[in-house]
């Protein structure tokens, strides 16, 4: 009867995700090989005005300020790694949560189904994917493609591992990925914002990436370059007006709005309420990315940036400055262009020491955000022709909500998410900053895993609304966490434990502590 409960269940979620489900029985049975479930209580107290940065942050969106909170999660996952020995496999998932104190009671955090043919990758569905070149565990995140928000359902198509450039003996390879999909906060913004502040309705999300790898993967010294890039555009925005009244702004949702999303076409086409000074259409994101290790004999080293932009004044570090005067100040007359500084990024070292009983990893990270372009703004005009175009405002945008999914930031989490917010903006209202950001993890004994993380930030504000004094914060998290299953009766469980603080007035004092018991296995 279970198993063919499974068959059944496994043809049901093929159907509704759109995989063609006119396969033989005997390819029914065998997509059940490799099938885990898990199940995960989380119980989380605090003391406090929010739960501390650490114990909400870099969960994927499963997580809460609220400082008493908790969730009952379950799902059933097949990996793709079952038809390892293959040239295609099939992956299918299902996660979804009870929560309390949550933004939403029921949580559906990944419901999936890819299929692999060779190296190809394609993924209908939510799924948490890792970050690009960073520890995944140890990181502060990344600062366009995070961890830090929940997954969005999109269709997904990539090439997870790098692949040798066919001539090059190895020395070049490549990935990458391209995804389309559909912000699901609708219903969250409206009761946050009550209607009163800027809002979005069924905003579309792209996002892609692609990373060069130099050096062969068996030689000590390896160069990683890549950009990750993403964008919100379509839908409605609700803004707001002078007299505190609100009206709708309508985004290009048609094909040239999906074409405009994967090749932005700057300066030339842009958002519906932008006018003579057009940028692009839709919220640009994105991050130039490179990773440079050197590996030993059971130890490696890396150095690492992660450098964020908005529009060509971070991106390219040149912005176009030489328009016509009179009746030509909007027509490109001149061979003139404005040079930007490199000053933003989050620069980190990793290192990875050989085999030993108390500390594995170590990673320090530094983040600077102030630049931003710079505090100027002037766009050109009849009578003043120098176009210098700074104060970015990183992570927020004019007509969009900004770099967020259900009020968190979808990048580094020390940009200080809307949820934060008391006031029902939604914006990210403190993206100037400098923080450093330690991390280490070991395992003392094969069942025993911990991790330490500590951060300490300054924060500015923004350019538009800056802090009258600079607010500092000390966030930090202490977490272990047991792994039953060599105990024959206990086989699958695991319980781990974490406290954490935040000190400051960028966050707040607060202290508490978090409990997850999980069981996982087979389903045989």
């Amino acid at each position: 009867m279970q198993t063919r409960y499974i068959r059944y269940t496994i043809f049901i979620l093929l159907a509704v995700l759109g995989i063609d489900t006119m396969l033989a029985e005997s390819d029914i049975k065998r997509l059940a090989d490799g099938l885990e479930y898990s199940a995960e209580l989380q119980m989380t107290t605090a003391d406090g005005e929010n739960n501390p940065l650490w114990l909400n942050a870099n969960k994927y969106g499963l997580s809460s300020l609220d400082t008493q909170n908790g969730y009952l999660r379950a799902g059933i996952m097949r990996d793709m790694a079952a038809d390892s020995l293959r040239k295609w496999g099939i992956g299918y998932g299902v996660d979804v949560a009870v929560a309390s104190n949550f933004t939403s009671k029921f949580i559906v955090q990944q419901a999936f189904v890819e299929g692999r043919y060779k190296r190809g990758v394609l993924t209908i569905g939510s799924k948490q994917h890792t970050m690009n070149l960073k520890n995944q565990e140890l990181s502060s995140g990344s600062q366009t493609l995070g961890i830090n928000a929940r997954p969005f359902p999109e269709a997904r198509v990539e090439m997870p591992e790098y692949w040798n450039i066919p001539g090059l003996k190895g020395w070049i390879a490549f990935r990458g990925h391209l995804a389309y999909g559909i912000q699901t906060d609708d219903n969250w913004q409206e009761t946050f914002t009550q209607k009163q502040s800027k809002y979005t309705q069924h905003t579309f999300y792209h996002s892609k990436s692609g990373f060069l790898r130099v050096g062969p993967d068996d030689k000590r010294l390896q160069f990683e370059l890549g950009l990750e890039w993403g964008c919100q555009f379509g839908g409605d925005a609700f803004l707001q007006k002078e007299d505190g009244g609100m009206y709708k702004c309508v985004n290009e949702s048609d094909f040239t709005a999906f074409w405009h999303a994967f090749f932005p076409d700057m300066g030339k086409i842009g958002d519906t309420d932008e006018g003579a000074y057009a940028n692009s259409l839709g919220n640009h994101v994105g991050s130039w990315m490179a990773r440079l290790t050197y590996k030993g004999n059971g130890w490696k080293v890396a150095a690492y940036l992660d450098h964020y932009f908005e529009d060509h004044s971070q991106l390219l570090f040149v912005d176009y400055d030489g328009y016509g005067r009179g009746d030509e100040w909007n027509e490109k007359k001149d061979s003139r262009y404005y040079i930007y500084k490199f000053k933003d990024g989050l620069f980190g070292l990793e290192a990875t020491l050989p085999k030993n009983p108390f500390v594995s990893n170590i990673v320090a990270e530094y983040i600077y955000t102030k630049y931003q372009s710079g505090s100027l703004f002037h766009d050109h005009t009849k009578t003043m022709p120098d176009h210098v175009a700074g104060r970015d405002s990183y992570y927020n945008h004019y007509i969009f909500t900004g770099w967020q999914h259900w009020g968190m930031v979808i990048g580094n989490p020390l940009y200080l998410s809307p949820l934060y917010n008391n006031d029902g903006t939604i914006e990210v209202k403190d993206n100037r900053f400098v923080a450093w950001h330690f991390g280490l993890n070991g395992n003392p004994t094969r069942d025993l895993h911990y991790r330490l993380l500590a951060t300490w930030q300054k924060g500015f504000g923004t350019y538009v609304v800056p802090y009258d004094d600079p607010r500092y914060n000390f966030s930090f998290l202490a977490e272990a966490s047991y792994d039953f299953s060599r105990v024959k009766p206990l086989k699958g469980w695991s319980l781990k434990g974490a406290f954490a603080l935040d000190r400051g007035k960028l966050l707040g004092d607060n202290t508490g502590f978090q409990v997850t018991i999980a069981k996982k296995g087979l389903i045989k």
